[in-house]
This record gives C-alpha cells, sequence and structure tokens, in this order.
C-alpha cells in the first residue's frame, strides 16, 4: 500500500480528529523529557509536544535526533545477555553424577600412578577405567550440547519483533529510518499495515484502528483519537495511545514519541522477565535427589568397606592402601550407573523429536517431562482456543434471525436456521439476510485475498467492491479490519461466490462514489454508491453500531416492502441487540437509502444531482445524507473457538488437567467462550483484573482454586494466578500469545508459545513453541509428554537395580569373602569380586543400550486416563526404591552364587576346579560373576518394563529393545573370546556348561521379579 507523505486527517474530521499545530519549540538542545511524563494520555497533544522538546510540524533536526539517540541509546529490547558457547559446553558436566564419577576417575588415575612407580611391569598397561569413563562424559556433553543448540537455532531472537523501519518528520520533511534510530520526541508517521515503532502520544488520527492484541489481549482492534482522557485508565482504554509491537489496521495518523526501547510498555513486560528465576523442572529435581542419594550412600559404603579393611586386615603398606582405594573406586563404578545422563538426554531427546513431528518444538529437554506431569494449563483465549479470526455467526432481520456456518476467513459455508436445520430456497429470511451482508461488505475498507491492492483514488475513482473479481481467487490473507473483513467473508457465502464458481460478484453492481469515514464519536459509516443495475442511481448504504444506527432510520425494509418503523420495531431491535451481546457477539447494524427519492415532507437535497460528481463534498454534510435511514438488519459477529479444542479441553479434564482461561478480553466474550469449550459450565463465571485487585490475599488464594476464568487482566494479574497456583502445589503450563503473556509464560513451570501468532518475546521466554497455535497439541504434547515420564521410570527402575545389583554384588564379596573364597593367592588383604573394569564393561553393556530402547517403550496403558502426578510425587517412590533393593538382592546374590561355584574353600565349591591353580579360579570365577550379572540385567531389562504387569505380557512388543539385548549378548561373547580383551577385563573362555550355569542362575531374577509382581497384584486387588 502506498503511503501518504505527510498524512493529515480528513477535513471532515478534522475537528473530532484533533490535529495539533503547536508553537515551533526553538531550543532543541535540552534533554528529552523521555519518561517525564508520568502518564501521556492525561495531558493534551500541545503539552505533550512541548514536553518533549519538538515542533509537530517539523520534527526534530537530524543534529537533534542523532544526540539524543547517542544519549538515550538504540530504540531496541535489551535481549538477554549472550551466553558463550564454551560456557554452555561446561554447564552439560554440572551434574553431582557427573562430580561422582570424576572423583572415581582421580583416585582411580592416581591410584594408577602410584602402581605404576612401584611396579615397572605395570608401565605399559594403559588407565582404562579413567579413559572410559572421560570418554562417557565427554559423549554425554556432546549430545545435551548439540540438541539444546539446535533447540536454540529454531527460535528467534528477542530483538526481532521491532518493526524494521518507521516513517518519521526530520527537518521538516517525512523520511524513513530504522526503528532502532527513533528516539523520543520523535513524530512518527502511520498507515495501514505499519507496525508501530515505539509508544506515543497521538497527535492526529483519521479513522485510526490499532491491533493491541499481542500487549492487552483485546481481540478487537481498537479505535483510536486524541481526546485527553479525563482520568487515569488500563492500557486496553488509553485511546489517544498508542505503544510499541501493535500494529495499525486502518487510518492514518501521528503521534509524538514519549518512550522508547526498555521504557516502552513491551520494555517493562521484558523487564519483568529478567526477575524471573528459571526453576529446575521436577525430572531435575529427582534426578539431582537420585545422585545426591547415591553419592551419599557409596561414600557411606565406601568409607563403611573402608573401616572394615583397616580393621579386619590393617594397612600394613602403601599398596594396602592403593588396593583399598581400588575397591571404592569399584564400589563408585558399580554404584553409578555412568549413562544415566547420557540416555536420559537421549530419551528426552527422542521424545522432543517426536514431538516436533507434531508440531511442538521443545526448547530445553528436560521441560518434556514437565508437560506429562502438568495439572493446570493456563491459556490465552485470543489465537490459542479461539481462531482470532472474527467471523459472523448470526444475521437478525425483520422477519427473524439466521446462522452462518463456517469459521474465520474461509468462504465456505451456508445459511442455516438457528438450529441448525436448512434453509427453504424461498425463505423470506434468506434475502434479508443476504441484503443485510451485502451492505456490511459493500460499505467496508477491508480486503480479502492475498495480493490485493487497494486502488480507491483520492478523487473519488470507481472501484469495484471488495468482493470484486481480482481476490475472488485468492486465499484468506487479510487487510484492514478483521471485523470488516468478516462481512465480506459472510457475503460470500451468502451470494456463494466462491472461487472459481463463475458467478457474478453481487456488489459489483456498486461502485462507490464517496464515502463518510467511521470514527469512534460517529460509530458508523456510510457510502455512497452507484447502483449499476438501476441506472446509476445513487444509494447510501452505512452500518454501524446498532443503536447509533437505529437512530439514523424511520423506515424497516420487511420481506421487500418498507414500511414505517414502529416503536415495537425499535424495542425488538434493541432486544436482540442486548440479546446478541449477552452471548458475546459484537453486533453491527445495516441500513440504507436511495438517495434522490420522495422521503415526506423533507427535500433530499444531497440527491438533487445525479451526476456522480455531485457527492465530492457529501462527506461534508453527514447530517444530510445520513437521514431517513430504512434498516434492513443486523450481524452478531464472535472470534469463534478452534473446532478440535472442545475435544482437547475434554481429554484433558479426564487426565485430571485443569483448563484455565486468562484473557484481555471482554468478561462477556471469555464466559462464552469458555462455556462453549467446555472450559466451565453454565454456572461458571468470570473474574476480571478489577474484581482481583479488590481481594485479600486469601480471597485471591480461594478465587485461584475455583474459578477457570479470568478477563480483562493485566500482565501482573497473569503472574499472580501462576504463582498462585504453584504455591498450591500445582504443575502449570501457561501458554500466550502476546507480549503480555511473556512472563507468565516464563514464571510458569512449562511455557507455552504460539510459533505463528506468537510475539518473538513470548518464544523467547516459552520453553515450548507450537508451530500450528492449536490448543489440541498442547494436550497431546501432554500425552507424549506422560508417556516419555512412563518410560523414564522405567529405564531408571532397570538402571537403579542393575546398579543395587552391581553395588551389593561387591559389598558382599568383601563382607563374604572368607565364605567364598575370594582372595588372591598368598595375600593377606581382601580381592575384589569384581574388577573396576568388569563393572565399567557391564555398565556400558547393560545401560546404554537397553536403557535407551526402554525410553522408546510403546504405551503400556491408556496414560490419560490417571490423574497427574503431583508435585510432592517423587520419580522414585517408595515402592520403586523396594522394587530396586528386591532385584538388586537377587541379582548379587545369584552372581555371589555363581563365583562361588568356582572357589575352592567356598560354600559351593565345584570339584571340578580341583587341581586348577588359584590365580586361574579367581580368574574363572569372576568371568562367571561377570556374566552371570551381564544376563541378569539383560533379564532384568524385560522384567523393569512393568512395576506390576506380566513382563511375558507383551514382551515383543519393543523390537529396539530385544535389538539391545541382541547386540549387548554380542559384545559379551567377544569380551569373553577374544585374547587380547581377556587382558584387559580380566576374563576367560567359557565351556557349554558354564553357560548354562550362566544362564540358569541370571534367569532366576526374571523368575523371581514375576513372583514378587504376582504378591504385588493381589495385594492390590485386596485394597
Amino acid at each position: 500500500m502506498k503511503r501518504p507523505a505527510n498524512p493529515t486527517v480528513n477535513p471532515v474530521n478534522a475537528a473530532t480528529a484533533g490535529q495539533v499545530t503547536a508553537d515551533p519549540v526553538k531550543d532543541q538542545t535540552a534533554t528529552p523529557l523521555d519518561g517525564q511524563i508520568a502518564d501521556p494520555s492525561l495531558v493534551d497533544a500541545q503539552t505533550a509536544t512541548a514536553a518533549m522538546h519538538v515542533d509537530p510540524a517539523e520534527g526534530l533536526s537530524s543534529d537533534e535526533a542523532a544526540r539524543r539517540l547517542a544519549e538515550t541509546g538504540p530504540n531496541v529490547l535489551a535481549g538477554a545477555p549472550e551466553i558463550p558457547k564454551w560456557r554452555k559446553f561446561l554447564a552439560q558436566f554440572n551434574d553431582p553424577l557427573v562430580y561422582l564419577l570424576l572423583g572415581a576417575t582421580a583416585i582411580s588415575l592416581i591410584a594408577w600412578l602410584i602402581e605404576r612407580a612401584n611396579n615397572p611391569a605395570e608401565a605399559e598397561k594403559l588407565p582404562f577405567d579413567c579413559i572410559v569413563i572421560v570418554l562417557i562424559l565427554i559423549v554425554n556433553a556432546i549430545l545435551g550440547y548439540a540438541q539444546e543448540a539446535k533447540a536454540e537455532q529454531a527460535v528467534a531472537a528477542l530483538s526481532r519483533m521491532a518493526a524494521a523501519h518507521a516513517t518519521v518528520l526530520r527537518d521538516g520533511r517525512s523520511v524513513s529510518i530504522p526503528t532502532a534510530d527513533v528516539v523520543s520526541g520523535d513524530i512518527v508517521l502511520l498507515a495501514e499495515g505499519d507496525t508501530v515503532a515505539a509508544d506515543g502520544r497521538l497527535l492526529a488520527a483519521a479513522a485510526l484502528h490499532v491491533a493491541e492484541a499481542s500487549l492487552t489481549g483485546e481481540s478487537v482492534p481498537v479505535t483510536k483519537n486524541v481526546a485527553t482522557l479525563p482520568a487515569a485508565k488500563a492500557l486496553a482504554d488509553r485511546t489517544n495511545m498508542v505503544f510499541n509491537g501493535t500494529s495499525v489496521t486502518q487510518g492514518t495518523g501521528r503521534f509524538v514519541v514519549t518512550a522508547t526501547g526498555m521504557n516502552t510498555q513491551v520494555g517493562k513486560i521484558a523487564g519483568m522477565l529478567a526477575g524471573q528465576k528459571e526453576e529446575p523442572t521436577p525430572l531435575q529435581k529427582e534426578i539431582a535427589f537420585v545422585s545426591k542419594v547415591l553419592g551419599l550412600a557409596v561414600c557411606a559404603i565406601a568409607v563403611l568397606v573402608l573401616v572394615l579393611l583397616a580393621v579386619v586386615y590393617g594397612f600394613n603398606s602403601t599398596q594396602d592402601v592403593i588396593e583399598s582405594l581400588l575397591l571404592a573406586v569399584s564400589l563408585a563404578v558399580a554404584a553409578v550407573p555412568e549413562g544415566l545422563a547420557a540416555i536420559l538426554t537421549v530419551v528426552l531427546a527422542l521424545g522432543v523429536q517426536r514431538m516436533a513431528r507434531h508440531h511442538a518444538i521443545v526448547k530445553k529437554l528436560s521441560s518434556v517431562e514437565t508437560l506429562g506431569s502438568a495439572s493446570v494449563i493456563c491459556s490465552d483465549k485470543t489465537g490459542t482456543l479461539t481462531r482470532n479470526e472474527m467471523t459472523v455467526q448470526r444475521v437478525v432481520t425483520p422477519s427473524g434471525e439466521v446462522a452462518l456456518t463456517g469459521t474465520g476467513y474461509e468462504t465456505v459455508g451456508e445459511m442455516t436456521d438457528v438450529d441448525g436445520s436448512p434453509l427453504a430456497a424461498d425463505d423470506v429470511r434468506r434475502a434479508e439476510a443476504a441484503r443485510t451482508l451485502l451492505i456490511g461488505a459493500v460499505a467496508n475498507d477491508g480486503q480479502l485475498g492475498a495480493g490485493q491492492v487497494d486502488d480507491r483514488q483520492a478523487d473519488g475513482g470507481q472501484t469495484d467492491g471488495p468482493l470484486g473479481g481480482e481476490q475472488s481467487g485468492a486465499g484468506p490473507a487479510i487487510i484492514g479490519d478483521p471485523t470488516e473483513v468478516s462481512l465480506i467473508v459472510a457475503a460470500r457465502k451468502a451470494f456463494g461466490t466462491e472461487p472459481g464458481a463463475g458467478r457474478t460478484d453481487p456488489t459489483s453492481r456498486y461502485s462507490r462514489v464517496a464515502e463518510i469515514p467511521f470514527t469512534s464519536e460517529r460509530k458508523r459509516m456510510t457510502v455512497i454508491a452507484a447502483d449499476r443495475e438501476n441506472g446509476d442511481r445513487p444509494v447510501a448504504l452505512a452500518k454501524g453500531a446498532p443503536d447509533v444506527l437505529l437512530g439514523y432510520c424511520d423506515r424497516i425494509d420487511v420481506a421487500g416492502t418498507v414500511r414505517p418503523l414502529t416503536d415495537a420495531d425499535r424495542s425488538r431491535i434493541l432486544a436482540d441487540v442486548e440479546r446478541l451481546s449477552g452471548e458475546a457477539y459484537r453486533t453491527l447494524g445495516s441500513a440504507y437509502r436511495p438517495l434522490g427519492e420522495d422521503v415526506g415532507p423533507v427535500t433530499d437535497d444531497v440527491a438533487d444531482v445525479a451526476d456522480a460528481a455531485g457527492f465530492a463534498d457529501v462527506a461534508d454534510h453527514p447530517e444530510t445524507t445520513e437521514r431517513h435511514l430504512i434498516w434492513a438488519g443486523m450481524v452478531g459477529i464472535i472470534d469463534p473457538p478452534r473446532t478440535e479444542v472442545r475435544d482437547a479441553v475434554a481429554e484433558a479434564h479426564a487426565a485430571g488437567i485443569r483448563t484455565v482461561m486468562i484473557t484481555g478480553d471482554h468478561p462477556l466474550t471469555a464466559a462464552r467462550i469458555a462455556k462453549d469449550l467446555g472450559v466451565i459450565d453454565e454456572s461458571g463465571r468470570a473474574l476480571t483484573g478489577d474484581d482481583l485487585d479488590h481481594m485479600t490475599p486469601q480471597e485471591f488464594d480461594e478465587a485461584v482454586r475455583g474459578v477457570s476464568v479470568y478477563a480483562r487482566v493485566a500482565p501482573e494479574h497473569k503472574m499472580r494466578i501462576v504463582d498462585a497456583l504453584q504455591a498450591q502445589g500445582q504443575i502449570v503450563a501457561m501458554t500466550g500469545d502476546g507480549v503480555n503473556d511473556a512472563p507468565a509464560v516464563k514464571s510458569a513451570d512449562i511455557g507455552v508459545a504460539m510459533g505463528i501468532t506468537g510475539t518473538e518475546v513470548t518464544k523467547e521466554s516459552a520453553k515450548m513453541i507450537l508451530t500450528d497455535d492449536n490448543f489440541a497439541t498442547i494436550v497431546a504434547a501432554v500425552r507424549e509428554g506422560r508417556s516419555i515420564f512412563d518410560n523414564i521410570r522405567k529405564f531408571l527402575r532397570y538402571l537403579l537395580s542393575s546398579n543395587v545389583g552391581e553395588v551389593l554384588t561387591v559389598f558382599g564379596g568383601v563382607l563374604l569373602a572368607g565364605f567364598l573364597g575370594i582372595s588372591e593367592p598368598g595375600a593377606d588383604s581382601v580381592t575384589v569380586p569384581l574388577l573396576a573394569t568388569q563393572l565399567l564393561w557391564i555398565n556400558l553393556l547393560t545401560d546404554a543400550a537397553p536403557a535407551m530402547a526402554m525410553g522408546v517403550d510403546p504405551s503400556t496403558e491408556n496414560v490419560m486416563s490417571r490423574g497427574p502426578r503431583k508435585l510432592t510425587d517423587r520419580v522414585i517412590d517408595g515402592r520403586m526404591w523396594g522394587d530396586v533393593i528386591v532385584i538388586g538382592v537377587l541379582m548379587a546374590a545369584v552372581t555371589l552364587i555363581g563365583m562361588d561355584l568356582y572357589l575352592p574353600g567356598g560354600l559351593l565349591t565345584d570339584d571340578s576346579a580341583m587341581g586348577v591353580t588359584h590365580a586361574d579360579q579367581i580368574v574363572m570365577a569372576r568371568t562367571m560373576g561377570f556374566t552371570i550379572l551381564v544376563f541378569a540385567q539383560l533379564f532384568n531389562a524385560l522384567a523393569a518394563r512393568s512395576a506390576t504387569q506380566s513382563a511375558f505380557r507383551g514382551m515383543f512388543a519393543n523390537r529396539w529393545l530385544w535389538g539391545a539385548i541382541a547386540l549387548s549378548v554380542a559384545l559379551q561373547l567377544v569380551v569373553i573370546y577374544v585374547p587380547v580383551l581377556n587382558t584387559a577385563f580380566g576374563t576367560t573362555p567359557l565351556d557349554p556348561h558354564q553357560w548354562l550355569e550362566c544362564l540358569g542362575l541370571a534367569a532366576l531374577v526374571l523368575v523371581g521379579s514375576e513372583l514378587y509382581k504376582m504378591v504385588l497384584r493381589a495385594v492390590e486387588r485386596r485394597r
């Protein structure tokens, strides 16, 4: 759209628009008073420009603008400081488990260095323990860093929200400058389609409408004027102000900049984000807790063992100390699931990828589990629960009321009765509704269709109507006020004007020749159009607020017959207006009058000249044109809810998740949408921000517990609601798209931003972004999050029970060494039952692939049929710890029994071992224990898929798990039969009968697990 070089106010609106011409301000060198006008909406325009030291007719000089820019800085929002890549990478090591492993590595390295110095024969032996642990930690860090870097690239930078350029007055000329260069005191020119570059006080406004949904949540564009407000009002009601980041949908204007950058309303909200401390997710808290428990347990066991060794054997040499430290290292290696962090990262990353395929981008991996734990979803209304597309749903005519199907800007729909039944072709309401919509489509400045250009000329040149041929094949892109566009869409539905339908556009019969524009004071718009089907006879077509427009009507068109408008007619129409308003519809009336007709004793002066040019100055005399109008009907318009959201809300409710609507829109509208979606029932109520402000803390807390709809709220209210819910123990997901949502989105446990309509500030604040702006996607993400959480519990049960089994094997081997015969030949000190390298191999072999496979295990039950997990519930609860200990004890028992079979002097000494050297017996026993423990953990992988369900139910549902088991078996065979690995891991080849013993003992873990589950199921049935 072409921009006027210097937008001015239409002469007819000069009085009401209030274009200001202040005396030139001679001293532009004074410091700009940015922010010193406490509330610019309360001072007149001339005072505002004087305070900002600027001549509104000339603007700032270039030198003064440069000085102010250098003094105050660029007009941009301050983004979060950039974190160096090296710090992001090192942050991946910030984990208690990692610290524990690094400590074990340090001890192992020191012991290796001492042993190497004291034993030259060991000089060539590498510190395998240290090398493998460090490699695992590095791989895990790379995985986490890569995934988070990828997510960061998927979201836009915070500074991209501002408009790229703005048109300002500089040195008396209008120039286009980067938005970042706008300074306080600049005179900014506005035209349709512009994004407002800063906060400012309006100096002029001609039919100016600004969409402020991103800031205030108001779904309908706000009509702006320059009148000084009598008292301080909320942002949504400051009609003489414009705000950074909002957009012009109609009209022109100019304003003086009163605030830039972080001093704007958007900047203040962005500043609130800096004070929001990001809390760790429930999963992060739980893993940290488990890490601390493991660390303390390992330290306690290590100290206990060291004390035991000192008392029983004594430390007679440095070698004794080294061996004791190596035993402590073995315990640490056995207790710590080295791959837990990496497995958790991979499993969450796989979940993130699945969510991305379903239109949800998760910025931080740990946020996935939080979604699955959500107990409350706080959602904005406009664009999230609704389509953010104004839609005509009702048409009330003199003969009755009809409904219009279809939603949004797609021109697909038809007229029906209000109960949904079809209308007869000759139903008089059909013709009346079509006429009502036609008037609204012609008296209209909106445009529908991509690439459409407004080619109306300032001299009143003719143009096709808004339904004209150029846009009939375009998509649903809109230009102008969404309410006006909704009338165009409705007219297409009424007349069946579909793209490619080959029908004549009904508005093509009219050519607009003059216009009396809409203003907030007039609350109506009238156009004069030539009716081509009636010899270019002029006709006045008007639309506006029904109660206002009705005052200019003295006749009514009923079934094609025009008769006088009676008091009964007026009462009925006003009652319909009140009824529709109560149902949250925005109402617009339609009226018309053929000009030049005989309307009674009053002469129709406006139509004395038949030539279209005679109407050039009609806008100067609205009182002459807008009289004796004929009432045609009115429409009810609403931003409809998304069709799929109701089912999503119902599914969330069934899953025990409460949906709360928090919006800046009108309470009636909010309550109506909430009832339609099932958020509240018919008895539910909506609270406003004013209601919340007048509550005591106790009343506020009680309201948050029971009320699910909040309207006309400010960003501070949203944050208070979220904080109150969290204080009540709820895990809160907060969705939003506007700047006003950003603080609450960041404060929530899981912030969800809209990817299409969401502002960059909100996307930056959120932990998850919906690429389809669909509330139903949130519920789908919750379902996915719950499945991921279940799988995390599965592999945690598996990993912890396996590692407890390893710890108890080492600890039990030390305590029972005398009974089992575990000792080195001729040594006075104890010998560890399994080497640290063997324990590390077991963890690598059985923790990695099987645990990852369990992370993608198919859901074994309907995860949305149970309530959400409470904030006080632990990921690893008492029951799971019971499972872990039972399986761990069983695993250690079968491992030590298998070793005892091959040790002389043990409880179950194998006679076949007689005649074999003691050193070989130790190697064989360790190989048996090593192999039994590997296979016991693989059997445990099958058992750990459910806490109570039999492993044989759906045993082959997860092919990845069986692949991981096969891989682990193959690698264990390599360690057993490859000579070089025999040396590295202290193993020896096994005979077939020894394999049978290993498998038989290991299988007892699965048998024992099944018996344990049977007991648990029996106990549950008795409850």
